[in-house]
């Protein structure tokens, strides 16, 4: 039995489509349909029942793609094990990362995990920590790094890095800090997009605060957490953001980093995997050294 055939096979299932398939595992979809045929022949037995423009498993495909499972499981422990001073592995991983920890922590993991495995090439997006773990729920990257916990029986969540949010305003505005989030109110604001990680816990600090959103005189909304410096370094507004992305500009005069008084919300980063995908060899090493 050819076990790249059955790792297309477990693509099929867990995308429920043979086009999204083919697209995770950078195949066309006539070969991920002619590795099915091929695998049904050999077999002598049908896998999917094609029922309009869906495939749904047969009862056998179902069987099959328990032991599938459990094969390609066994020939990654198998690899695992002698895994010790193979440096040439090669492969992609793909990685959703929202803003800071796109910025500030995934190339620092990435130069980390080439030291082990140079031959590994790394394709990584950037989007808003909702949109990361959509990402990893659909199957259309092998893990993800973001701000948030968004709760599905399908993610696996690991910590990686506790941090808390801090305002920053540019080196020409007055602000003393530690401030009273009360005390901002009038200051124009630049907000992170609402699907952010940061705007999330934000949004938490001002309902304990029992200040709405509206209260604050917000000027601009982006999703580039560079745009976000730039506004806030040409004196043009304020912001709350990630402590790690304020320290590396305030640590170069950039621009003054404050306290917020009564602020004891504290975040982690995590990496998030859906427990559901077949991750290949790489994705399971790389999960396993951000764990470590």
């Amino acid at each position: 039995m050819d076990l790249h055939q059955l790792y297309v096979f477990t693509k099929v299932v867990e995308h429920k489509s043979f086009s999204k398939a083919a697209e995770d595992i950078f195949l066309s979809q006539s070969t991920v349909s002619s590795h099915i045929q091929a695998l049904e022949k050999m077999l002598n037995m049908n896998l999917f029942d094609r029922v309009g423009r869906e495939s749904i498993l047969t009862p056998q495909g179902e069987r099959l793609y328990q032991w599938a499972l459990k094969l390609l499981l066994i020939k990654d422990q198998a690899l695992l094990d002698l895994k010790e001073g193979m440096t040439d592995l090669r492969g992609m991983i793909r990685i959703a990362a929202s803003s800071v920890p796109g910025q500030f922590m995934v190339p620092r993991m990435v130069k980390q995990f080439r030291e082990h495995y140079p031959e590994v090439t790394f394709h990584i997006n950037q989007y808003s920590s909702k949109t990361v773990a959509e990402k990893v729920l659909n199957g259309s990257v092998d893990v993800g790094i973001l701000g948030d916990k968004y709760e599905n029986d399908k993610l696996h969540y690991i910590p990686l890095l506790k941090e808390k949010l801090v305002l920053i305003t540019s080196n020409q505005n007055k602000i003393e800090g530690p401030v009273n989030i009360e005390e901002l109110l009038d200051y124009p604001f630049v907000m992170r997009h609402s699907n952010s990680g940061t705007n999330a816990l934000l949004e938490r600090f001002l309902k304990k605060s029992k200040i709405h959103k509206d209260q604050l005189n917000i000027i601009a909304y982006t999703e580039s957490g560079q745009s976000l410096m730039q506004f806030v370094i040409q004196d043009i507004g304020i912001s709350i953001i990630s402590e790690i992305a304020a320290s590396e500009y305030s640590s170069k005069n950039m621009l003054k980093m404050h306290e917020i008084n009564d602020f004891d919300h504290e975040r982690y980063f995590y990496l998030v995997y859906n427990i559901n995908k077949t991750q290949s060899l790489l994705s399971k090493l790389f999960i396993e050294e951000a764990r470590e």
